[in-house]
């Protein structure tokens, strides 16, 4: 690619933080080894994902939606980014809507400014394992890297792990997991404790990111999991190490609200990375 200059926002959701890109005009091509480099905390802007917006080629459909973890690998979904992606294109007049649709490689999903938070449609959640793991039938919980677990696609693939101390080590199990060979596309792995029956705390380790301060989807997949299961109510709030969401269950939705924060503004020339 050429040296071209690049403009971006850097926002978070809950501290889940993002590289956020116009590219509405179709002008960026960013290769997988730049956004590594992009994503480095110490030698680059440092983020766990990069979001493109573009325009979508669908019938009344307002955006398309790409997102690219820090490996420089693209991914489905990200609720927490989805949010951000909404405040963005309203602040740069991008559109006037306040209620949008927006195209993802998992499907088309409903984003709403609503006063500080945003409120996204992640629609509904998918117990079938055949679209995160090889060879398997519906069933509760999976025997995987010698762990219990539920499996829930938000659009991406989530290990839900229920456990009694949120605190433990996570990295060492969530690694063993995300390097079985059951997995299709790797998995994000999801550590939810039960505090009460609208209340849960959640600590997420990302494919392609690690640890993150918050996940939206694996908010909604973990909510998701345990309302199946009677443990939780239709609503509840979701604590994470960056703050907390609301994720509510409804009859054909799983709803995700939460703030999106503008950082800073900033740009960069590609032949510097």
């Amino acid at each position: 690619m050429t040296n071209t200059t690049i403009n971006f926002s850097k926002m978070h959701g809950l501290g889940n933080d993002f590289v956020v890109i116009d590219n509405t005009k179709n002008t960026i091509n960013i290769k997988e080894q730049t956004i590594q480099n992009l994503a480095h905390r110490n030698f680059g802007i440092g983020f766990d994902q990069l979001l493109m917006v573009e325009k979508s080629a669908l019938k009344d459909v307002d955006f398309k939606y790409r997102i690219f973890n820090a490996d420089g690998s693209e991914v489905e979904q990200c609720g927490n980014g989805a949010r951000c992606f909404a405040r963005f294109v309203f602040a740069k007049n991008l559109t006037q809507k306040q209620e949008i649709t927006v195209e993802t490689k998992s499907g088309v999903i409903t984003l709403k400014i609503d006063g500080e938070n945003v409120i996204v449609d992640m629609g509904s959640a998918n117990f079938s394992p055949k679209t995160i793991i090889k060879n398997h039938i519906i069933q509760d919980n999976y025997t995987i890297a010698k762990k219990t677990m539920g499996l829930v696609s938000m659009g991406n693939p989530h290990a839900i792990l229920q456990v009694d101390d949120i605190e433990q080590n996570i990295a060492e199990i969530a690694i063993k997991i995300q390097n079985d060979p059951q997995f299709i596309n790797g998995v994000n792995v999801s550590f939810v404790q039960i505090i009460d029956k609208n209340t849960i705390k959640l600590r997420v380790y990302e494919r392609g990111s690690g640890e993150t301060l918050a996940c939206g989807s694996g908010a909604c997949a973990a909510m998701s999991y345990l309302h199946k299961q009677n443990l939780i109510n239709n609503e509840v709030q979701v604590i994470l190490r960056g703050g907390s969401c609301i994720v509510e269950k409804t009859k054909d939705s799983v709803l995700l609200s939460g703030s999106a924060k503008f950082v800073f503004e900033g740009s960069f020339s590609t032949q510097d990375f």
